[in-house]
């Protein structure tokens, strides 16, 4: 008598192996022995829980009748092959069953004679074996439990796995896209820190990037895309990325920023999105600058022997992508001999100053801080742990705003000493205009 073929549901079912909302499973039993041991339509087990019974006589009717429904597939392992050439495979039934149900739990039957093979068919991924002459309704009931809850827990460590191994990688290629300064030839030493403020990422929307060109001109540039999330993350990359080439290219001051802001255009999700910009370029004898602004603020310069400060700045234009023809002047400032430059964004100075109900640091607020730590002689490294540290005390814990905080420290030349690496190389006009990279 045909086997008839269970109505599709037209509720969406839970996955392959989770039991129905009463608890009920269902069995899908392939065996060719119209006289199997099998021959009820239900089992009820010692804790109540009913065992639908599914019946294939073959591998090709178990096909049609493995809906998403069956819990757990028992095949019988002296079941013809199903392709010719796997004749000499006594697992090849199995193997099969698994391929068509890699979701499912599968138990497999064998004769008590073959207890080899049964412990083979286990290895291969069955969940468990039993034996036809030791099958009885109590047996059988206890095992397709088992076999469906150790299927689940191996669902689960797989899925565990997958997904350390997703994070591992996700955490390689956010690494990877942080940026390593090229500041070869350069006097300069640079430090830098980076807390995004989404949980467990390794990247935000903040992005910094310092490098020399050909000339001796170091620059330098931190920024922040409006916004916490991937996207944010992945458009301050694009923008990190497109700031290096053009300014490997010659580009500087309004050109860079207009040519940035068109990226930005190009590249954001919605017409919202902006970003803040500060940019350095420090001429090859260390004593002088050009800096622009777009909505970003002013770093701090701390010069020897002197309190650390914000360097002047009034002409900023705004952040990028706010304004389609906006302009973004360059403003030369002169640094002295030994000095210390801190550029950071706006994570640093909007937490609170003394717990969660208390106003926000501020810039004025930042200044101070950093002047404390100072006169205790830290510097470079020591002083950026010191200042995100103490920046999330006085918020009264985790900052939420995404946090990138570089340094840059010259230190005092002796006299008749080189003012740096790239003494004697063209320096900075007296015009607003930047040098162009030299090969």
């Amino acid at each position: 008598m045909p086997v008839p073929v269970p109505r599709q549901r037209t509720e969406p079912l839970a996955a392959p192996g989770t039991p129905g909302a009463a608890g009920d499973l269902t069995l899908l039993v392939v065996e060719d022995d119209p006289a199997g041991a099998l021959a009820v339509p239900e089992l009820l087990d010692a804790a109540g829980t009913r065992v639908r019974i599914r019946t294939a006589r073959n591998l090709t009717e178990a096909e049609r009748l493995l809906t998403d429904d069956v819990h757990c597939v028992l095949v019988d392992l002296a079941l013809p092959a199903p392709r010719a050439g796997d004749g000499d495979d006594p697992l090849a039934p199995l193997r099969h069953i698994l391929r068509l149900a890699p979701r499912h739990a599968v138990l497999a039957l064998a004769a008590s004679a073959d207890a080899e093979l049964a412990a083979e068919a286990v290895r291969v991924g069955a969940q468990d074996h039993l034996f036809r002459e030791e099958l009885d309704g109590r047996v059988l009931s206890r095992a397709i439990r088992y076999a469906v809850e150790r299927k689940r827990a191996d669902v689960v460590q797989v899925k565990l796995a997958e997904s350390r191994l997703r994070a591992q990688e996700n955490a390689r290629l956010e690494r990877g896209l942080l940026p390593t300064p090229l500041l070869d030839g350069s006097d300069l030493r640079f430090a830098a820190r980076y807390r995004p403020g989404r949980s467990r990422a390794l990247l935000g929307g903040d992005f910094y990037d310092t490098v020399r060109t050909a000339d001796g001109t170091v620059h330098a540039m931190i920024g922040d895309v409006c916004g916490h999330g991937p996207d944010e993350a992945a458009l301050g990359v694009e923008l990190r990325i497109a700031w290096r080439a053009l300014t490997f290219a010659g580009l500087c001051g309004d050109e860079l920023l207009s040519t940035l802001q068109q990226v930005l255009e190009h590249e954001r999700e919605s017409d919202e999105i902006f970003a803040t910009l500060c940019t350095l370029d420090i001429a090859p004898d260390g004593r002088r600058a050009g800096l622009c602004l777009a909505g970003h603020p002013s770093p701090l310069i701390a010069r020897h022997g002197r309190a650390a400060q914000l360097l002047p700045y009034e002409d900023g234009g705004p952040a990028l992508g706010l304004l389609p023809r906006a302009r973004w002047p360059r403003r030369q400032v002169d640094l002295g001999a030994a000095w210390s430059l801190l550029m950071y964004t706006d994570g640093l100075i909007e937490g609170r100053s003394a717990g969660p109900d208390s106003p926000r640091l501020g810039q004025e607020g930042m200044v101070d801080m950093i002047n404390r730590q100072l006169a205790t002689g830290l510097r470079g490294e020591a002083l950026l742990d010191a200042a995100v540290t103490e920046v999330r005390s006085l918020n009264g814990g985790e900052l939420t705003d995404d946090v990138a905080v570089l340094a840059l420290e010259r230190l005092e030349v002796a006299p008749g000493g080189v003012a740096g690496a790239g003494a004697g190389a063209v320096g900075l006009d007296a015009r607003p205009e930047c040098n162009r990279a030299r090969g």
